[in-house]
């Protein structure tokens, strides 16, 4: 088994940064959703409220941020360290969050391409954002802007199984792309679901050790073509036929990161294309 693919997502909801390699941090991927569009209320705003997010290019530099749209101009924005200090949720059922807010330029970026206000905020110490849940000894409680876990991890002989079943069923729809359900790692060479097995087990992935936190459960933004911002009904009515598992609509693994005895710091535990996928337990 081999890593095909990596992606990552500087801004929560935005289009999909291809990468080589990637650090991995107790918190997920270097650069991954540390940044975050929220309302006046400072409640996170994702694809579900504005399909237009994927046209929004955002790409991680040392230091900062480049956005990029149709119709906008770039704009170069440094990670705002002195920033207003805030807590923000990414969602209501998640406890605040303390980060630091990117100012009236990325503001005013952002409400032209939205057409609403709206505010731009950094999450710069990871750190102290923590899963309000119970997590396994070895395995980091941080977390960056992501739902619930650091990695999402797609397979792509499920996605093969699964576009079989729309071309079976005579769907109009598919065959549906990886990057519409937005992993993080996407592997080749091992069995369709062979994933749903990985659930508690241990995974290596070039310098980094993983662990299986759950399959994935769906929801409407999968159904969100990312190159148009169209919305169909797939995945979800399949998954709802053939993949509904515990009432939840599953494709893909979560992961979280592990801390192994004696492994690299953090500074030297990177994935990249082409490195090979072990489940060590």
């Amino acid at each position: 088994m081999r890593v095909t693919s990596i992606y990552t997502y500087p801004v929560k909801g935005c289009r999909r940064m291809d990468r080589d390699t990637a650090r991995v941090e107790p918190w997920g991927l270097d650069g991954d959703r540390r940044w975050l569009i929220v309302d006046e209320h400072g409640l996170g705003l994702s694809q579900r409220q504005h399909r237009e997010l994927v046209t929004m290019r955002a790409v991680s530099r040392p230091g900062g941020l480049i956005l990029d749209a149709p119709g906008m101009p770039t704009l170069d924005l440094a990670e705002p360290a002195g920033g207003e200090a805030i807590q923000v949720r990414v969602y209501r059922a998640r406890p605040p969050a303390p980060v630091r807010a990117a100012g009236s330029e990325a503001d005013d970026w952002l409400k032209r391409l939205l057409g609403r206000a709206v505010r731009l905020v950094w999450l710069g110490d990871p750190a102290r954002n923590l899963v309000p849940w119970p997590v396994p000894v070895g395995v980091g409680a941080e977390v960056s802007f992501a739902d619930g876990t650091p990695l999402l991890l797609g397979n792509t002989a499920s996605l093969d199984a699964f576009n079989d079943w729309l071309r079976e069923s005579g769907s109009a729809e598919g065959p549906l792309p990886m990057v519409q359900f937005r992993p993080n790692v996407v592997i080749s060479g091992a069995a369709p679901w062979a994933e749903a097995e990985w659930v508690g087990r241990r995974i290596r992935i070039g310098g980094a050790v993983f662990q299986g936190a759950d399959e994935c459960g769906r929801c409407l933004i999968a159904t969100i073509d990312q190159e148009t911002g169209q919305r169909g009904r797939e995945p979800l009515r399949m998954l709802a036929a053939r993949r509904n598992i515990g009432q939840k609509l599953r494709f893909g693994l979560q992961m979280t990161v592990r801390t192994e005895p004696g492994g690299p710091s953090d500074e030297g535990r990177t994935v990249s294309v082409g490195d090979t996928v072990e489940v060590l337990d």
